[in-house]
């Protein structure tokens, strides 16, 4: 049976980058919703063409466009073990949209982890964080930098701070990612799939607890 697991947590949690180490330990496609979108747009497939009207609007994507970009990303040979979800679900309603569509792939979501860390720890992390423009590879000025000041490590592109990255807008991030995510982190807790996962730690030690989450 295929394995799928929904990582949940705040922007500047560590999500990211544990779904990329999580992928490669378990050979399980990491599938990031926002890569997702980006994706589509840029290959302008009917899909993004369609995601894109309601952007450009500054409407959010109906759940049946999203849902539909998920499951053709999930239909690809790479996802036949299963797929680590990174940014969807959202809601309680997509959560139960995306067990009928993994009924249909005859797997179901077997682990939520839940990577929390403190607000102020949060903020830091964002105010300090550096996307590469090539892949989106990221850095943190404190806890992940760089070799070379500006420059990714993995493929020489520039890196630059997000616009959603500044201090400005981080904090709004937070809220708004609490607000929404609360009920979806309830809905996991009262089915018994949510584990919580202490992202205060160190990236090795978030990586041991996440996977020591899968094998139970």
């Amino acid at each position: 049976m295929a394995t799928y697991i929904v990582l949940l947590g705040a922007p500047g949690v560590g999500k990211g980058t544990q779904a990329e180490i999580l992928s490669e330990r378990s050979g399980l496609a990491h599938i990031s919703s926002g890569d997702l979108f980006r994706e589509n747009i840029k290959n302008q497939t009917e899909l993004g063409k369609l995601a894109q009207t309601y952007m450009s609007q500054g409407e959010l994507v109906p759940d049946d466009v999203t849902i539909a970009m998920i499951r053709d990303r999930l239909s690809r040979p790479d996802c036949k073990a299963g797929a680590i979800l990174d940014g969807f679900p959202r809601t309680p309603a997509q959560a139960e949209a995306l067990e009928k569509m993994l009924n249909e792939f005859h797997g179901q979501v077997d682990v939520v982890p839940l990577i929390t860390a403190a607000e102020s720890v949060l903020k830091e992390r964002l105010n300090d964080r550096w996307t590469c423009r090539a892949v989106g590879h990221i850095f943190n000025a404190k806890s992940n930098p760089p070799k070379h000041v500006g420059i990714c490590d993995i493929d020489g592109s520039e890196l630059y701070q997000r616009d959603d990255d500044k201090a400005a807008t981080v904090i709004h991030r937070i809220q708004v990612y609490l607000d929404q995510t609360s009920p979806l982190i309830d809905h996991y807790r009262e089915v018994g799939k949510l584990v919580e996962i202490d992202g205060m730690q160190s990236i090795e030690h978030v990586t041991q607890d996440l996977l020591e989450a899968l094998k139970k």
